[in-house]
């Protein structure tokens, strides 16, 4: 039987149901006011004609009471319109929960980029051991971070999971139950979480998803591409930033650090025992049922003992599943063999220490800190350092911390931001000896800028904890376009320095880089950020190579196209043989973890995209790099592009624009993450002080998405103006690379909605301001469209664009409430005097409608 074109699979089983299971919700009283689920159809179809006709937001809601509800108090069309924010942030949920229940009927699950297709591919073309050698060396590492983009609570993500499993067998009676019960639980937290809640939370999907998705694709590999031999690289791998994640976040201690790796182990340990139990009720065979019995026991103490102390060790664990499974081969003609080597995969790739706990800070912070122990270790009367520390060139420093020797007394100091360093130095190697090696052995210095930077943090990982055996890796985060500019420098004056070099040469000649979109896009603008990394990790390849050093690219992305998301595994299979590409490692974070992976399907599927996509780079022959030509267009069309953004950003109400007209103050009163919304402690808004996700996030909320397209379209326009815009056709037909950027741009430009702000266009002071964003907005729209040849938006992917466009239909309501909320906050700012018990409901309703518009764009921030 045919199957139906991915658009039909999704309108019938996402479309059709969503409508069915909405109207049943609508008609569910979740409070005291009466009559809202009747309404909210109202105001929403209101909120269509209003803009179609140029109303203004204000007008809108007006309108809506005016001719609905003309009796209700003042006080009593704010409660309305809390409970439409109330109902649509449960519509979101709704929504998802029916998208990911469709999720293996509308993607095929054995189609282009899974590894299924990509076994048959290489078999067909006689590839098969190319295949497994490849898959004996390459490898990827998704990195869960907290960025605070995930609005769900835990008691949240366990309705969404029970309704996704209800959906799925139509059972109606359940699925009202748990609309009930969603209407009833809140979304909201009111308080911020600590760091370690934030690792619970992110451990639920290692304990719930991960463990089984991971070990699923492992199976498959093994046994259809490997022929059930064994396999010693682990090919996937999970980092974890939660309580490791310091840049910005005073919250991280060492104590929570140390804290979040117990809980990882614990979880690890407890899903081995699981795993146990079941196969315990299978191999009930004389001999081994005792093996297992013992087995069991032994889990139980290392898992639930008061100190986890059991004496159980990872390698006597692996021995004895081993041992195991071949009594079974021996003696039981293989009988469950299988299940057991699905355990054995597993403990390979999760060990004890289920996901390797990433340590990182601030270059800056560092530098203060290092200074300050040296000026604390020189006036002990040491010898660590010489006197003169500080008059030595950064050269001369490099030098001299590059062959330190010596131990730091932690006793001796008193500043804590200090000992909050050096303590998390000696959390590492604690770790490290509890969980093993790679349960804590990267190091990333984010806003990296010199080599100092590295060396100083190589000198206090020696003298606090490592001394001579140092079992941390260095990750150098390059972010702005100026250290992305300078990177292969800093790098090649590591590689020459004898004592870096050799430790290089004890970690395997491998190099982590990070390399950061989100503050990359922040500071340089969509193309310039995307072309500059490309063009980093192309000149950084080069250096690595001619020091043979395998460089490890790790990409700092978040959600959007604007911080590097979008179709990320096009991005990598568009990368070309210029850009050392051995593993694929990449940041997850909010949304993206509960969208792209939330479920077995979802993660398996998106997992399997990232395996196939940095395979594919080295199995295609037609991999050629960049041509000479169309490098030289993408690089005029980056500069042209930067000149631009560099020039908006310039502009006097750049700044005054995001603080007064959009949401950017309100990030920080969600209390959906630890961190603080922005670096520095000043009061007055600093654009280095601006942190890259409620930077993107603000320009979402209002629906002009400036990060994922400003520019693109002027650059674009030279070409059409001095009649050259073949060129660009014939550089996006030749491309990949180029074809991904423009197809990740259409993402944001089809989640823009101008009309929502149209009415900005007349305010005396930002009037103009708006003028320029939109016409931006228009001529990267038009453009894009010219040079694609599509007649909309996102034509080639027909359910991506039907999903947003359902999503951005349900809040529409909601992002009218926002805007109307914020004009009011402004009229009652400007009177006098100032009634800030009003003011006070109105940023309360600002910040509540925030949380719906992200979860229902998925990757907004």
């Amino acid at each position: 039987m045919s199957t139906s074109p991915k658009l039909v699979r999704f309108k019938q089983n996402v479309l059709s149901k969503f409508q069915i299971y909405n109207s049943i919700f609508m008609t569910l009283p979740f409070d005291s006011i009466t009559k809202t689920g009747a309404l909210l159809p109202l105001f929403h179809e209101t909120c269509e004609l209003g803009f179609k006709q140029g109303d203004n937001p204000t007008t809108i809601v007006e309108t809506f009471f005016k001719k609905y509800q003309a009796r209700r108090s003042e006080e009593s069309q704010i409660n309305l319109l809390f409970r439409f924010i109330q109902y649509i942030e449960r519509q979101v949920v709704l929504f998802d929960a029916i998208e990911d229940a469709a999720f293996p009927i509308v993607n095929n699950m054995d189609g282009i980029g899974t590894l299924r297709s990509l076994k048959e591919t290489a078999a067909s073309e006689g590839k098969m051991e190319d295949l497994r050698t490849y898959l004996e060396a390459f490898k990827v590492r998704i990195v869960l971070t907290a960025h605070p983009t995930q609005f769900y609570p835990g008691a949240v993500l366990g309705i969404i999971t029970d309704l996704d499993e209800a959906i799925k067998t139509n059972d109606l009676l359940k699925i009202n139950d748990l609309l009930a019960q969603l209407g009833k639980t809140p979304f909201f937290k009111h308080k911020k979480p600590t760091p370690y809640d934030e690792a619970v939370s992110l451990i639920w999907y290692l304990e719930n998803v991960f463990y089984n998705s991971f070990g699923s694709i492992f199976d498959y590999i093994q046994q259809n591409i490997f022929d059930d031999e064994d396999i010693e690289n682990d090919i996937i791998n999970i980092g974890f930033w939660p309580g490791g994640d310091r840049d910005g976040n005073p919250f991280v201690t060492p104590d929570i650090t140390l804290k979040v790796a117990m809980r990882l182990k614990q979880t690890i340990l407890k899903n081995y025992y699981r795993d146990i139990r079941k196969l315990k009720r299978r191999l009930t065979f004389e001999g081994i049922d005792n093996r297992i019995a013992q087995l069991e026991q032994k889990l139980y103490a290392k898992s639930f003992g008061s100190h986890m102390d059991g004496t159980l060790t990872l390698s006597e664990f692996k021995e004895e599943l081993q041992n195991i499974k071949a009594e079974l081969i021996d003696k039981h003609q293989s009988l469950f063999v299988s299940d057991v080597s699905s355990l054995i995969n597993k403990v390979h790739l999760f060990g004890f220490h289920f996901a390797a706990l990433d340590i990182r800070q601030d270059s800056r912070a560092h530098d203060a800190v290092f200074n300050s122990m040296v000026d604390v270790v020189i006036s002990s009367g040491s010898s660590v350092f010489p006197k003169n520390y500080h008059e030595l060139s950064a050269k001369e420093q490099v030098d001299v911390l590059s062959k330190i020797k010596g131990k730091v007394d932690l006793d001796l100091f008193q500043d804590e931001d200090v000992l909050k360093t050096l303590e998390t130095i000696k959390a590492i190697k604690t770790i490290q000896d509890n969980n093993g090696e790679r349960a804590a052995n990267r190091y990333i210095i984010s806003n990296n800028q010199t080599t100092l930077n590295v060396i100083q943090l190589f000198a206090m990982l020696k003298l606090v904890a490592f001394h001579d055996d140092l079992t941390v890796d260095i990750g150098p985060l390059f972010e702005t376009i100026e250290d992305l500019e300078n990177a292969p420098q800093v790098m090649e004056e590591l590689y020459t320095n004898p004592n870096y070099a050799a430790h290089l040469k004890k970690r395997g000649n491998k190099q982590t880089i990070m390399l950061g979109f989100s503050d990359g896009t922040k500071d340089g603008g969509y193309l310039m950020a995307n072309w500059g990394i490309f063009k980093a990790k192309e000149r950084l390849t080069e250096v690595s190579r001619k020091y043979d050093v395998t460089v490890i690219f790790f990409d700092g992305r978040g959600g959007p196209p604007a911080r590097g998301g979008g179709k990320t595994h096009q991005f990598y299979a568009s990368l070309g043989p210029t850009i050392e590409d051995k593993e694929v490692q990449l940041t997850i974070q909010g949304q993206t973890i509960s969208s792209n992976f939330g479920t077995l399907d979802s993660s398996q599927y998106n997992l399997e995209q990232l395996i196939s996509s940095g395979i594919y780079n080295r199995l295609n022959e037609n991999n050629l790099a960049m041509s000479t030509e169309n490098r030289e267009i993408i690089n005029d069309l980056a500069g042209r592009s930067y000149k631009t953004y560099s020039d908006f950003k310039k502009h006097p109400m750049f700044l005054p624009y995001l603080e007064r007209m959009s949401t950017l103050k309100y990030y920080a009163k969600t209390n959906i993450g630890s961190r603080p919304s922005k670096r520095g402690k000043s009061s007055e808004l600093v654009f280095s002080d601006l942190r890259a996700i409620p930077f993107v996030g603000s320009w979402s909320q209002l629906k002009q998405n400036v990060p994922g397209f400003y520019g693109v379209g002027t650059a674009l326009k030279h070409y059409e103006d001095v009649g050259e815009f073949e060129k660009v056709k014939k550089l996006y037909n030749s491309s990949s690379f180029f074809k991904t950027l423009i197809e990740n741009s259409m993402m944001s430009l089809s989640k823009s909605f101008f009309d929502l702000t149209k009415y900005m266009a007349d305010d005396p002071e930002f009037g103009e301001f708006w003028k320029i964003i939109y016409n931006e907005y228009k001529t990267s729209k038009r453009l894009i469209l010219k040079l694609t040849g599509y007649k909309e938006l996102m034509e080639e992917e027909p359910a991506g664009k039907a999903s947003i466009d359902v999503r951005e239909s349900i809040v529409l309501p909601l992002l009218t409430i926002q805007q109307y909320a914020l004009k009011k906050i402004q009229e009652l700012q400007k009177a006098k005097p100032e009634d800030k018990e009003q003011i006070e409901i109105f940023e309360k309703l600002v910040t509540r409608s925030l949380f719906g518009n992200i979860n229902a764009s998925r990757n907004s921030a």
